[in-house]
């Protein structure tokens, strides 16, 4: 039963105990305190309410339900739209910081490049070191560090570590690799200078220039060293 009918039915009934009482108090003699105006009121509503048509009443209950619908559909487009605009601007801070990070980068390899050029343009030739009839351990490094990049240096003293110890004269004898850096063959430091068995700086130049060739820089050749303890 929809609220329509039974308010309707509420009224009637209203209405029907109102004009039994009437009644009864024109049969015991007294007078009925009733308001014509309310009870015409009262009639004409009830009238009104009772003559609505089961279909019109069934309209208006699709009526509410479309209502009901349409408010869902709004909060669930609303809390959609919400979701939407918070993805974005989750995913616009993550963009954010990886440009961030990427240009951080950029920056540092720019400093770490300008660094090397720098380190580059201050080292020195080995034709600038004076030449000697022996040199000692001591005597080798102190050429190196004056011709290796300081920020490679301690890679390449790794590698002539491993390799010589810092003996100039180091030799091979079942592969004759030669030197600081052990060139195989040793032939391949006359490229270098001509006094490559001699001079310490010829074998650095060589072994510099090896490394930065084929590793990228004397820390890439240690870390390809260090992998299969050769290079």
């Amino acid at each position: 039963m929809s609220r329509i009918s039974v308010r309707g039915f509420a009224v009637a009934s209203a209405t029907a105990v109102t004009t039994v009482g009437a009644v009864v108090g024109v049969a015991s003699g007294s007078t009925p305190a009733v308001d014509d105006n309310n009870f015409e009121a009262t009639a004409a509503d009830t009238t009104l309410l009772a003559d609505i048509p089961a279909g019109q009443q069934a309209q208006v209950q699709t009526a509410s339900l479309t209502q009901q619908a349409d408010a869902q559909a709004s909060a669930a487009d609303a809390a959609a739209k919400k979701s939407v605009e918070e993805a974005a601007r989750i995913q616009a801070a993550k963009d954010a910081k990886s440009k961030k990070a990427a240009a951080e980068q950029r920056v540092e390899q720019e400093r770490k490049k300008k660094e090397e050029r720098a380190n580059r343009s201050s080292v020195r030739s080995a034709s600038s070191f004076a030449a000697q009839g022996s040199y000692t351990a001591a005597e080798v490094q102190a050429i190196a560090r004056q011709m290796v990049p300081a920020g490679q240096f301690q890679c390449f003293s790794n590698i002539v570590n491993h390799e010589s110890t810092w003996n100039y004269r180091a030799s091979n004898p079942s592969s004759g690799a030669y030197g600081l850096v052990q060139a195989l063959p040793a032939s391949k430091m006359a490229t270098a200078g001509a006094d490559w068995q001699t001079n310490p700086a010829t074998q650095i130049k060589w072994g510099l220039n090896y490394m930065n060739g084929k590793y990228g820089s004397p820390c890439g050749a240690w870390s390809f060293w260090q992998q299969h303890n050769w290079y």
